[in-house]
């Protein structure tokens, strides 16, 4: 049995209507024609805990991005390319309609829907200063208005609404941490005072968590402290969380760099701040719209922009590389005990999608090492692969069967180290299709690994690299190629990615994913994910700053789906000098029978 995910079917589509039911009756009780409930928290997290899971609650759709709009005669979920089929078996489509994102936003279904004198109304801790500004457009548009909420109304009617999390506060060890707390707030404090902020409000926990070098336990698989900060200028910083997560180890930690208050006074704080009428920035991507109308009401000015923390995070310490690098090996060996495993006992006909994610989880907590995964496991077996944030249940759960493509995408968490890796497999014999398909994405993903590209390029100028193969056979996928990696923080973390909305310039340090797939509807579905860092690439005769990435993940790829009848004898130098390393540094930590099975599974090709 799985120690750290479960494989309940938490919703269900018959929970909609009667959720959507009380919530009209508490809009027509208040005289409002709608609301909209984002999938998000009050920082606007990606991973939120159970007790703002409103979307999932309301609608039954549990994917990790949407937003539903709720009117008293129609309702509309707009989800993205990742969640179409999802969304389609979650909800129940004769009361919501699922809207895809790339033909119409939620914005967009509000100025199509939202009755001439309709009143919308919405949770300013729910929604940024740019989502409300295209909220505030949308409306002008249908002729209606926009009502701020004091209480979230599916708050008003979930009445066994999860308590919020009290996980404990502990202090990341500076060996992993790689720079002191005191000396990370010298470096915000320089950039504040570059950009002439008087005070900074840590919104995103992730960034608190890394700035005072503490982890938690609020988020499901990430060791998130949900709280805020305050960051003067000069003086102590204040942290604000629930007091009943406060460890002694956190304030002996944090010791005169910061004092700990309980979140009940933060925005009597955020009264404070405003009422000594300095510049206060607000981070544009997790401050909600009640920060920004608490401190102006005081008599502050609210400075909407980036954190400074998140670039800062963005860009890996030496200590933080060596960690990584370390849980890489180690999750290396894991996988590669697994796909060993697998391989012996898939023909067989017995697995399912379930008996692979507890058994890679095993083999995680066997290294000793593991605190947790790092999100829940993404297995699927032949028609499920080709959802690309499939979640595996009970109901849902497949046979791995002959012939057959098996996706699994994981990650661990380590206290040194976050992993995320993508193995595609093939049971059995695959079609030519398969092959030319796995192929092309392996080409894609290649580039990425060996692009070398002039310091200021973002991950959008690189994205298209990791195309090209697909689109030369009229193909393509519908999600990013990579997403930045925490460092025993979020596995989804930013601003780095590689992706057309990529437009932070990669900075050597930086960890990214390198993942292009393909997936065919109800067949299968191809993805390859390994981790790469950014690193200094010396061009002999260059004039300027090069780049490059350095693949961080150590596992075989299955060579039985590779054509190399359409690759170049670079890609194919390329794909046997990756699995050389393989074999060189995984293998000596293997089993003989395993290493045996490894050294088939690298064999050089071509």
């Amino acid at each position: 049995m799985a120690q750290f995910q479960f494989f309940d079917d938490t919703t269900s589509p018959a929970q909609g209507p009667a959720h959507i039911a009380k919530l009209r009756v508490e809009l027509n009780r208040r005289g409002f024609s709608g609301f909209i409930v984002p999938r998000a928290d009050e920082h606007q997290g990606e991973y939120v805990p159970k007790s703002a899971e409103r979307l999932a609650w309301l609608t039954g759709f549990t994917g990790s991005a949407g937003t539903a709009v709720i009117l008293t005669d129609k309702a509309a979920l707009v989800v993205d390319g990742r969640y179409t089929v999802q969304a389609a078996e979650q909800v129940d489509t004769s009361v919501i309609t699922p809207v895809q994102l790339a033909d119409m936003s939620a914005e967009d279904w509000v100025a199509a829907n939202l009755p001439e004198g309709g009143i919308l109304a919405y949770d300013p801790w729910l929604h940024t200063s740019d989502s409300l500004k295209r909220l505030e457009q949308a409306v002008v548009r249908a002729g209606g208005s926009l009502s701020p909420v004091d209480i979230n109304l599916v708050d008003v009617i979930w009445i066994d609404r999860p308590a919020p999390p009290q996980a404990p506060v502990r202090p990341h060890p500076l060996a992993y941490a790689g720079e002191t707390a005191e000396e990370k707030l010298g470096r915000i404090r320089r950039k504040m005072a570059e950009a002439k902020i008087d005070a900074l409000v840590i919104s995103d926990p992730h960034n608190l968590a890394w700035a005072f070098n503490l982890r938690g336990g609020d988020v499901g698989h990430t060791p998130l402290p949900l709280g805020y900060a305050v960051l003067p200028q000069n003086g102590r910083a204040t942290l604000f969380f629930d007091p009943a997560k406060i460890t002694n180890e956190a304030g002996a930690a944090v010791g005169e760099l910061a004092e700990f208050a309980p979140i009940s006074g933060f925005q009597h704080a955020l009264d404070a701040l405003g009422q000594k009428g300095g510049k206060v920035r607000i981070d544009s991507a997790t401050g909600a719209v009640a920060l920004i109308r608490r401190i102006e009401a005081a008599g502050g000015t609210a400075d909407v922009g980036a954190d400074p923390i998140s670039l800062m995070k963005a860009v890996k310490n030496n200590a933080e590389i060596a960690g990584s690098r370390a849980a890489h090996l180690r999750d290396g060996v894991a996988m590669a005990r697994f796909l060993a495993w697998l391989d012996r006992e898939a023909l067989q006909g017995r697995l399912t999608e379930i008996d692979a994610v507890e058994k890679l989880e095993r083999l995680r907590v066997e290294t000793g090492a593991l605190k947790n995964i790092s999100f829940p496991s993404i297995s699927g077996a032949g028609p499920n692969a080709a959802l690309p944030h499939y979640r595996v249940t009970a109901s849902s759960n497949r046979r791995i069967e002959k012939d057959q493509i098996f996706l699994i995408d994981s990650g661990a968490q380590y206290e040194d180290g976050t992993t995320d890796i993508t193995r595609t497999i093939i049971v059995g014999e695959p079609t030519a299709e398969m092959k030319d398909r796995f192929t092309r994405v392996l080409q894609g993903h290649i580039a990425i690994a060996s692009a070398v590209f002039p310091k200021g390029t973002t991950g959008a100028q690189i994205d298209a690299f990791a195309r090209k193969p697909l689109w030369d056979a009229g193909l393509d996928f519908d999600h990013g190629t990579g997403h930045g990696i925490g460092s025993y923080l979020s596995v989804h973390e930013g601003p780095q990615r590689i992706a057309k909305t990529g437009t932070t310039p990669l900075e050597a340090g930086m960890l990214l994913s390198n993942e292009p797939g393909f997936y065919k509807p109800s067949a299968y579905g191809i993805r390859i994910e390994n981790l790469i860092l950014v690193e200094p690439r010396a061009i002999p005769g260059g004039d300027r700053e090069m780049l490059g990435f350095e693949t961080l993940t150590f596992t075989p790829i299955d060579l039985r789906l590779v054509e190399p009848a359409i690759m170049n004898a670079d890609e194919i130098a390329w794909l046997n000098d990756y699995h050389a390393k393989v074999r060189g540094k995984i293998g000596p930590h293997l089993d003989t029978e395993t290493r045996s099975w490894l050294e088939d599974a690298t064999r050089a090709i071509g």
